[in-house]
């Protein structure tokens, strides 16, 4: 999918030259099939030659970094070869996309894709294994059932699918973030969910680790292949329902709102995971979730994923047209749901464990709040500068600049707050830990005050920092035109 027009598009924006006509003479040639299985073999293999090298050497810190960064370089180096899925759920998403009539991967193309990256999976684990003279057996963790095993494989390859099919294959503009939003999805789920599961998602991944372990057991990798591949087909149908025009359908009203349900649903439900599993990467898990979500859905309905990021925008006056008070309830009318169901379900997850959103040891509410306010307040005006403002605007770094605010938050005030910065986040984790019984509504309460508060002070702030921006025309909204 990467080889496509798409591809002559972000190459010709790199140049600075303008994009040639698909059936142009002079455009380069397009890479024959055997090449391309080629780069996916190439691409499967480093993946999972990674994945068995941190594990055998116990990698637990910097793990999931490293294999999201090995996808991510060799996204970028072979997405113009092969389209770069190295995964049979991605192939699989692609064939459905274009079964449905958007663009994708016919069939006979995906059968081969994924036969390919199987067999890369299986050399790879052979690799490794002999490398190291060792293996490790694919199981969910200790106290872990097949169920939340399962939930886990589903949601996060539903992630790392959808990011996929929203960054690389829709008629959106062409962008140069593509292999970083879709390598750091692994950041995101390796640290939460790679704690109850193992973190394959994507079943080469499964399968290479399983046959390489066959002496130890066999079989899990049946079941989470079928997890995995019911995530991408859920992902082709949201992909469908936030972008009923790339399929010759017309723009939708609710699409902005599936938009900001789906986003904040990921964000919340990485938080729990991360806390619940005791990640040793918590925040940059959390993070790298936000800015996967907002690359893939900014130019859908803004990716506010959070209410205080709403409120921001909306005090700003600078998206009027765009983002009316009755769109902005809407919004987070959207978030807050899809906070409550992230929550239930990584405490079904948990079975029925969770956490409070309380105050850290030797800190009480007033210091708790006056951090949250602090900040949500960062999160906002970062946001408002690097989303909403002609001027300080940036088309490719927005992403990156939003989600890396909730690392500098979930770091500075972690051991204070918790580090919540988000009210859908505060009312959800609330909700779980009232189910469980260590919360109260009052944290709810106090902490989405000050981080409401945290967003109009942002707001403010803005007007008189950026007033340079209302020399030129109302801007439109936000994050849809950084996208």
């Amino acid at each position: 999918f990467f080889g496509s027009i798409a591809f002559q598009f972000i190459e010709a924006e790199r140049r600075n030259q303008a994009p040639r006509p698909e059936n142009s003479n002079n455009m380069a040639a397009t890479p024959s099939l055997p090449t391309k299985l080629i780069g996916e073999f190439i691409g499967t293999f480093l993946l999972i030659f990674t994945v068995g090298c941190n594990v055998l050497s116990a990698n637990a810190v910097w793990g999931g970094v490293s294999i999201a960064c090995v996808l991510m370089v060799s996204i970028y180096a072979l997405g113009g070869i092969s389209g770069a899925n190295f995964n049979p759920a991605v192939t699989l998403s692609l064939a459905l996309s274009e079964a449905a009539g958007g663009a994708g991967m016919d069939w006979k193309t995906a059968g081969m894709y994924m036969g390919v990256q199987t067999l890369a999976g299986m050399s790879a684990a052979a690799s490794y294994s002999l490398l190291f003279w060792d293996t490790f057996n694919l199981s969910p963790a200790a106290g872990r059932g097949f169920l939340s095993a399962g939930a886990c494989e589903f949601f996060y390859t539903f992630m790392l699918c959808f990011v996929v099919l929203n960054v690389a294959v829709a008629k959106n503009k062409p962008n140069g973030f593509y292999g970083l939003a879709i390598g750091f999805v692994i950041v995101a789920g390796a640290y939460g969910a790679g704690a109850v599961s193992g973190g394959c998602f994507n079943p080469a991944v499964a399968l290479g680790i399983d046959l390489s372990s066959a002496r130890q057991g066999f079989g899990w990798s049946i079941y989470y292949t079928l997890c995995e591949f019911v995530g991408a087909t859920l992902a082709s149908g949201l992909f469908y329902a936030v972008r009923p025009q790339d399929f010759g359908k017309d723009k939708s009203a609710g699409s902005a709102l599936i938009s900001e349900f789906v986003g904040t649903f990921v964000l919340v439900l990485t938080v729990g995971l991360n806390v619940l599993g005791s990640s040793k990467a918590g925040a940059y898990s959390i993070a790298a979730s936000l800015m996967c979500m907002i690359y893939a859905l900014g130019d859908i309905s803004g990716a506010h994923f959070n209410p205080a990021v709403t409120i921001a925008i909306l005090v700003s006056g600078r998206c009027e047209a765009d983002l009316p008070p009755a769109r902005a309830g809407a919004y987070m009318g959207c978030q807050v749901a899809g906070a409550l169901l992230a929550a239930g379900v990584y405490t079904l997850i948990y079975k029925g464990e969770s956490f409070a959103l309380t105050p850290g040891a030797q800190f009480g509410y007033p210091e708790a709040a006056f951090v949250e306010l602090i900040f949500t307040f960062v999160l906002c005006y970062v946001v408002l500068g690097v989303a909403v403002s002609r001027t300080t605007k940036d088309i490719t770094m927005f992403g990156l600049a939003i989600g890396a605010c909730v690392t500098v938050g979930g770091n500075a005030i972690g051991a204070i707050s918790g580090g919540s910065l988000n009210p859908a986040v505060s009312i959800g984790l609330t909700a779980a830990g009232m189910y469980s019984g260590g919360s109260t509504i009052k944290s709810a309460i106090i902490y989405s005050l000050f981080e409401l508060a945290g967003g109009a002070a942002a707001a403010a702030t803005f007007k008189a920092t950026h007033a340079v921006d209302l020399e030129d025309a109302a801007a439109k909204d936000p994050l849809k035109e950084a996208a």
